[in-house]
């Protein structure tokens, strides 16, 4: 049996295992781009849309705005902390339940830099998912006035993943049709800046509550089959540029984990490092240089209505950016409860929620 196979019936074994209904932190809230996106995306006026099929071939409901096959990553993590639902989008229309339970703001496209990901059209940026998240905080603190509760001590239990800055590269710094950034600084200038503009934003989330929050690296996007394509014309792999500059940006995170750990009180900051996961997955995957949907030369996302692939747990890559529901899920295990000392910094989800 294929070596991919076998961890998936570990993987699968081990969510079949949780007990819904008693979520192990009060609320779960999601900030990233198109990997965390799960509908947000849907209304606004932009390409960067997975709202029809083959998105969603997999998943209960359909194409709900979630580039996958089925589940995304804030998926698989809100079974593994045991919620009954998945977090439902910034826009959709929540009671004050819903709200307790937390609020996904990942957009597709979107970057810690306001102007990445503008030539795709709207899209909703770090600085202002930031902004949506003091309306819900707002929000939350009238809701649980009225039941004599501390806003502040609730939003302290709840767990926040933050995964930021894959586009400030593919559809930024490493686009220079539309932006100048590659030509005006060397990739660890960029890094920095980046890295500058990032800090005051988790800063900005602490001072919102937040104490607990998974910072989630960059993956391999240089492997990834349109960056391959578009980057790569000697038959590589990957494209080592690509990935040697988000390298640059992830070592970088992780020394500002540390920072923001020392330097606020009570914060728990964790890094997630999703290149070394990721790469790690490759191996045993029958299909990993190409996407399981049709796409268009150049382009990453699905030809609407068009018949994907039937083995589709046999591909690493959905279509030609995002991975498919079985990368989703085994990566989302991994930020849990980590199976490489690699895996995690300085420690996994399932440690960080019980502090």
């Amino acid at each position: 049996m294929a070596l991919h196979l076998v961890y998936l019936l570990v993987v699968t074994w081990s969510f079949s295992l949780l007990s819904y209904g008693n979520p192990q932190v009060p609320c779960y809230f999601i900030f990233g781009a198109s990997y965390y996106d799960n509908g947000n995306n849907n209304a606004l006026l932009t390409t960067a849309k997975a709202n029809f099929l083959p998105y969603g071939i997999d998943f209960p409901q359909g194409a709900t705005g979630r580039f996958s096959n089925g589940r995304n990553t804030p998926d698989f993590i809100a079974e593994l902390l045991g919620f009954n639902s998945y977090i439902q989008p910034f826009l959709a229309g929540k009671d004050d339940q819903d709200i307790l339970t937390g609020v996904n703001y990942a957009s597709g496209s979107s970057g810690i830099r306001f102007e990445t990901g503008m030539h795709l059209g709207a899209r909703y940026s770090m600085d202002e998912q930031l902004w949506h998240h003091l309306l819900t905080v707002s929000r939350i603190a009238e809701i649980l006035t009225d039941r004599n509760s501390s806003a502040e001590d609730y939003l302290n239990k709840c767990l926040y993943s933050v995964a930021m800055g894959d586009n400030d590269y593919i559809n930024n710094y490493f686009n220079p049709q539309f932006y100048p950034t590659s030509k005006l600084y060397t990739p660890d200038q960029y890094g920095s800046i980046l890295i500058e503009e990032y800090d005051l934003q988790l800063r900005t989330l602490y001072k919102l509550g937040a104490r607990k929050v998974a910072v989630i690296g960059i993956g391999p996007l240089g492997c990834a089959p349109v960056v391959v394509e578009i980057a790569v014309a000697t038959g590589a792999s990957c494209a080592d540029m690509v990935n040697n500059g988000l390298q640059i940006f992830n070592t970088k995170l992780v020394q500002l984990v540390n920072e923001l750990n020392r330097d606020l009180p009570d914060a728990k900051f964790i890094y997630v490092n999703a290149f070394q996961i990721y790469s790690s997955l490759f191996t045993g995957f029958k299909v990993t240089n190409a996407s399981c949907c049709e796409v268009i030369t150049g382009t990453a996302a699905c030809v609407p209505l068009t018949k994907p692939c039937p083995d589709r747990d046999d591909h690493f890559w959905w279509d030609g950016l995002h991975p498919s529901e079985s990368i989703n899920r085994m990566f989302a295990l991994r930020s849990y409860k980590t199976q490489s000392p690699l895996d995690t910094f300085p420690f996994d989800i399932s440690h960080l929620i019980q502090i």
